[in-house]
């Protein structure tokens, strides 16, 4: 602009002559267009500059919320309550120590009492009155009802020894001695019966509690577990019901449609003295199948997407992921066998979430509402049958699906390269065809979240490495200890029961 204001006052001064004002026009208007052009290029340069830093800040957030917020995209009841049940006891223990009357809870709309689980074993204690006579008339009282109330009661883990006793007798013409055969069992000649063993699995697997705790637990009843026992008896199970993991597979590859993740674990590196990352795979099937939900989980050393080819070698179906390239030689046209490929909702859901938790972002409001509404329709079809859900969905889903494409691309030609709403937008877009799949049917999920969920558990209890050769005979344990957890049957009885009745001999049920 000084630049500017030079030329314009040296065009103020007056010509001498008429020749000598000619040749100044084309110098002027020379400099106006080179001017601009520098104005052009610095405007192109500033919003360039404003795209990266807004996008540097877009990152800083997300990476300050990953670290120090909350990690996923809704806190769930318990770790809203994490703090105020401490709270709670803290107010409790001061009240009942300062002997203050009880501290009225806030009422809450309820429509009942819980009621207990019918399946647990119910003890019954009688109070009868000291006396059955009338205190008043001295007559014999007469029954007329009772009051009965329940409350819940637990026993913790009570070790109890049993005792084999098989009488042998003998024949005294033939000099022959019979007795019972010894019952096969999964670890031969050890002195863990089935459900110490089962106690062991789902101490570690579903409580995520390592073996130092356990070994601590027994210790309290004055029984000496060591954590190398328990460690040989957990790699024993591993391998002794492999056979059960691998039916596990084969049922579930009988499924058409599958969900398919991968979660990073702890793997001892003993030549180098630390750990390093190995991978638990783990394939689902689809909530809206028929049947009871199978997972199973195959752990391997990398994340190559080698490993999920060799698992699901030789199935066709429909499979849900992620956008991770690992999957991608499945869902190619020259593919042995033809596996069709469905996008997660949640996962492009994720990518506007996180634009919008650095701050307030329209746009990307917006499509969460887009989204918001798709699962408000699944939400709805939730108890219809696979026809119907079908027509609920092309019905519903289908226009709103429609209606968001155009509004994408509309959006994305106004929207700046490598900022974080073009590639949100272009993340989208790319997996579109693969996102709208299961609004075409009535048996296809929306997204991936029930095998996350089903790996998140486990996550609890990753950070406890171990070497490669336990972990791969320990992700059947993983599939069997999960297997009861999602049905309504009591974890720890069932997994005892097959424990029990597997024959490691023949590797069958009995």
């Amino acid at each position: 602009m000084k630049l500017l204001n030079k030329t314009a006052i040296s065009t103020d001064i007056p010509a001498p002559s008429g020749e000598a004002l000619t040749p100044q026009i084309p110098s002027r208007d020379t400099e106006i267009i080179r001017l601009t052009e520098i104005i052009s290029s610095q405007t192109s340069t500033i919003r360039s500059q404003d795209i990266k830093i807004q996008a540097l800040v877009q990152e800083v957030a997300y990476l300050r919320r990953i670290r120090y917020g909350v990690k996923s995209e809704a806190m769930n009841a318990e770790q809203r309550q994490l703090f105020d049940e401490d709270i709670a006891q803290d107010i409790a223990e001061v009240e009942s120590e300062l002997k203050l009357p009880v501290t009225p809870a806030s009422p809450r709309s309820r429509a009942g009492r819980q009621t207990l689980p019918e399946h647990l074993e119910r003890v019954e204690i009688r109070h009868e009155p000291e006396s059955c006579t009338c205190p008043a008339c001295q007559s014999n009282l007469v029954k007329i009802g009772e009051d009965i109330s329940e409350q819940l009661d637990v026993e913790p883990a009570r070790f109890f020894v049993i005792r084999h006793i098989r009488p042998q007798y003998a024949c005294r013409q033939c000099e022959t001695v019979t007795a019972a055969p010894v019952a096969p069992a999964v670890i031969d000649g050890s002195l863990a019966a089935p459900g110490l063993l089962a106690w062991v699995a789902t101490g570690k697997y579903l409580d995520h509690l390592p073996l130092y705790r356990l070994e601590q637990i027994a210790a309290r009843q004055q029984v000496n577990l060591s954590r190398s026992t328990m460690s040989e008896w957990i790699g024993r199970m591993g391998f002794a019901l492999q056979p059960l993991a691998d039916r596990l597979a084969e049922l579930l590859k009988q499924r058409q449609v599958l969900h398919a993740d991968e979660t990073p674990v702890k793997q001892l590196d003993p030549g180098a003295g630390k750990t390093k990352r190995a991978y638990l795979w783990s394939y689902r099937s689809n909530d809206l199948d028929t049947g009871p939900p199978i997972v199973v989980f195959d752990y391997q050393a990398s994340r190559s997407g080698q490993h999920a080819r060799d698992f699901l070698q030789g199935w066709q179906g429909s499979l849900m992921v992620d956008d991770y390239g690992g999957y991608k030689k499945l869902f190619a046209q020259d593919a042995t066998h033809v596996v069709t490929e469905l996008g997660c909702w949640a996962h492009a859901r994720r990518k506007f979430f996180d634009l919008q938790a650095t701050g307030v972002h329209p746009m990307a409001e917006e499509a969460l509402r887009r989204i918001g509404q798709l699962y408000a329709i699944e939400k709805e079809a939730s108890a219809m049958d696979q026809a119907s859900r079908k027509l609920h969905r092309q019905e519903n889903s289908l226009p709103i699906l429609a209606d968001m494409h155009e509004w994408l691309i509309r959006l994305r030609t106004s929207t700046a390269n490598n900022s974080g709403l073009a590639r949100a937008i272009d993340y989208t877009l790319n997996r579109w065809a693969s996102l709208i799949r299961y609004a075409q049917t009535g048996d296809l999920p929306i997204d991936n979240n029930p095998v996350e969920n089903s790996i998140r558990p486990i996550a609890i209890g990753k950070n406890y490495p171990h070497s490669f050769i336990m972990q791969s005979l320990l992700h059947p344990l993983h599939s069997l200890t999960w297997w009861p957890a999602s049905t309504s049957l009591h974890n720890f009885r069932d997994f005892r029961e097959t424990v029990a009745r597997y024959r490691w001999a023949g590797s069958v049920f009995v």
